[in-house]
Formats: C-alpha cells, structure tokens, sequence
C-alpha cells in the first residue's frame, strides 16, 4: 500500500527541485516532491490538500445503470469513480477559480498536477532515480521512430521480435532510421504464440532488443521477458495494452513506452520510462519533439503538453494505489481472463481462442463463433444489453473482449452469461 503524507491547506514555497537534465531550476507549490536522480529518491504518494474525500475503489462500486460496458480496445472503458472526481472538478479545479482546461501549463496548478501524476507513477512500478519519466503525445506509434532515433545510430544492427501487428509496425519504422533484424515473428502461425527465448537468435552487435509486451490485435501476451544478449544489454517494450496491469521489473529495461489509452487515461498521452545514460545522444535528424533530452531537459513542458489528459492519467494512477497497487490490479485482472477463457474453452467448441493458452493476454480476448455467420448477431444482441464494442479488428474478424483494469468483474460476468445464453439458442 503506498505511503501517504498530508498537506497543509496553506500554500508555502518548497526548495527548488532537481534534475540533472534541467538546465534553470523550478520552484513550485505543494505538492510537490523531487523527483528524479536523487540519491535518496525513495517513491511515495502524496495527496492535493483539497481532497477532503474519499473515493470507492473501482471494481466494488456497481456500474450505473446508465452506463454501458464498453468493451472498446482503446480508447477504453476508465474507471467510473475517477470519470466522477474528474467530473466534480471539471468546472473549477479544487478552488483554482478554472478547469484544468484552462489552466497554464506552467503555472503551479498544473505543475502540482504532473509533479503528482509522476510520483504516482514511479510509486505503482517502483521506479528508480535513474530513470526519466516522460509525458509526451503523438501515440506508441510516434515512438517506433523516437526510440530508434535517440538510442542507436543509423548503422546500428536491432533485434525484433514480432509477435503482432504493433511489433510488425515498429519494426517497418525502425528501417528508417536503423538497421533492423526480426530474429523472430509469429506471423506464420497467426500471431499465436510467443517464441521461447532460447530459440531466439539474438546479434550480439545489436543496439537493442524489442519486444511488444501485449499485442493488442492478437491477443498474446508476455508473461515474462527475454534478457537482451547484446552488447548494450538493452530491452525495450512496447507496454501499450498492458501497461500498469500487473508489476513489472523496471530494471530489467532500457526502455518502456505505452500510450495511456488502453489502461490509464484517455487518448493523447504517451508515457516513456527510459534510463538516463540513453538520454542524450540522439541522431542528428531527430525531430526537435521526438528528443527525449528536450523533454527530459524540460519535465515534459518544452511546450503544452496534453494537460488534461495528465491530469486524468494522474488520477487513475491515484485510483490503482487505492486498491492496493498493482499487485492486488493483477489478481483482479487474472481473475477476469479465469472467468472468460474458461466459457470459451468450455463451450464444446462453440466459441474459440486460437491463442496458446500458456500466452493468453489479460487484457485482449479474441474469439470467434464455430458459425462465423451467427457473428454478426452476436455483436448486435450483446450491443442490446448494453455491451458495446465487442467486434474484432478489422484485420482478423471475429471477437475481442478488451478487459483492462477499469472493467468491472461485473462486466465480464455479464458477457459470460450472455455468450452462455447465445449458445444455448444456436448451438
């Protein structure tokens, strides 16, 4: 459970926060913490001095009645408490007289917000002082070119392994701006399955292995990562679809970017977590907006950020430490994919995963019907009893659940009787 400390309700200056990529120093408002690169940086939540209430965590509120049970890819379902608090401040933000809308990404509001939304973070997956935390925009996919961009050069040999459509995309960018290897790809077989790390044939030249730790399309999933055996021992991710599902082992990456669509927020953000010492030596073509220096130099304020978007990052991040962290978001999560895999699988046949079981992701279930014709009224009856955006990806038909963290068990409960009564009257 995270630690809390409380605010006093009277504003005082706090010393001039650091960062080694910072190039004037800041002073700020409470709250607020330093942040990155301190020796002693021990993570912790804090709390804005006008949250006088507490709110339900997400998954043991019911789901209003006016609401429906989205099961979209991203952008995706949020947690309704959270839509609830946003809603409360929308007009004006805890006695600020403005929206967060509204506000100046550099005045102390707003800095309070990221400054939070950052601990937050670095609280939920342990993240050390010797990694930056970045906000950024422009989706995972900016990132395909950002990453090769700042941490090899043009001549640098990549390993890739391409397990989905987002790892096959981010290696097609990659060639760009490196000299990317798929060392293996799932494509054969459908995007079904996850290699085993001994069969993969890394260079040991390579800059850097990449991985996609969810495909979203596909619905395989990482359940553990390789060890990079190149010279730079340098793993990055692609955590998009699972990011903040379930703890992972910062350490074991260079590199961990994910849009904030899927798990944590709406549309617009994109989080980069990248050690400091891959920071700095970009290519002499990189985009002024796609140097990570710029943004780490800057605390993700070189220029307006996507604030609102932030904002409400920041308190969903707030809402996975009131249940308890993410180790407590897993068991909910693992017990969601239990309910749903096992209707699938013990339909007789009648409703079908073609994922190997030992890689089924948490987050993205696809199926399909043995009838593929009675598909289509699958997804109009669901859409009648309000649950919504249950078609598959265009590029492989059928079905796909999306069950991130703020789909209640509810939810899927909910799908599992229906798809049970679907068969009861087709089979």
């Amino acid at each position: 459970m995270a630690t809390q400390i409380s605010t006093s309700s009277q504003t005082h200056l706090l010393p001039q926060t650091t960062n080694p990529f910072l190039k004037k120093p800041i002073t700020t408002l409470t709250p607020t913490i330093s942040l990155r690169n301190t020796p002693s940086f021990k993570p912790i939540s804090i709390k804005c001095a006008a949250t006088t209430q507490a709110h339900p965590q997400t998954q043991t509120q019911p789901q209003s009645s006016d609401r429906v049970f989205n099961f979209a890819a991203g952008p995706a379902t949020l947690p309704e408490n959270v839509l609830r608090k946003a809603q409360s401040e929308l007009y004006n933000w805890r006695g600020s007289g403005m929206s967060v809308m509204e506000m100046s990404h550099r005045g102390k509001e707003f800095l309070s917000i990221i400054q939070k939304a950052e601990s937050d973070l670095r609280t939920l997956l342990n993240i050390s002082s010797e990694y930056s935390v970045l906000f950024l925009q422009g989706g995972a996919t900016t990132q395909f070119a950002a990453v090769p961009l700042n941490i090899c050069k043009d001549d640098d040999a990549v390993d890739y392994v391409v397990t989905g459509s987002w790892s096959d995309k981010a290696f097609k960018e990659a060639q760009k701006y490196c000299k990317p290897n798929v060392i293996w790809s799932g494509k054969s077989e459908k995007y079904t399955k996850i290699p085993s790390f001994d069969d993969l044939k890394q260079n040991p030249e390579a800059r850097f292995l990449h991985i996609c730790a969810n495909e979203t399309i596909h619905g395989v999933e990482f359940k553990n990562y390789p060890t990079p055996n190149n010279k730079s021992g340098i793993l990055v991710a692609d955590m998009s679809s699972n990011f903040c599902s379930k703890p992972v082992d910062v350490s074991k990456f260079g590199l961990i970017y994910a849009g904030a669509q899927k798990n944590v927020g709406p549309s617009g953000v994109t989080v980069v977590i990248v050690r400091n010492d891959l920071i700095g030596n970009a290519q002499s073509l990189t985009p002024v907006m796609l140097d990570y220096k710029i943004h780490a130099e800057n605390n993700s304020l070189y220029n307006t950020p996507p604030c609102y978007g932030i904002y409400m990052c920041g308190l969903v991040f707030e809402d996975l430490l009131e249940q308890g962290g993410l180790v407590e978001v897993e068991k909910k999560n693992k017990k969601k994919a239990e309910i749903l895999y096992n209707a699938i699988d013990e339909s007789n046949g009648f409703f079908r995963c073609p994922v190997e079981k030992s890689v089924r992701s948490l987050m993205n279930v696809p199926f399909t019907l043995e009838k593929s014709e009675l598909e289509g009224e699958f997804i109009k009856e669901a859409g009648k009893e309000n649950m919504v955006q249950l078609k598959g990806h265009r590029s492989v038909g059928g079905m796909r659940a999306s069950i991130y963290n703020a789909m209640p068990l509810a939810g899927v409960e909910k799908l599992v009787a229906f798809m049970k009564d679907f068969q009861a009257k087709h089979a």
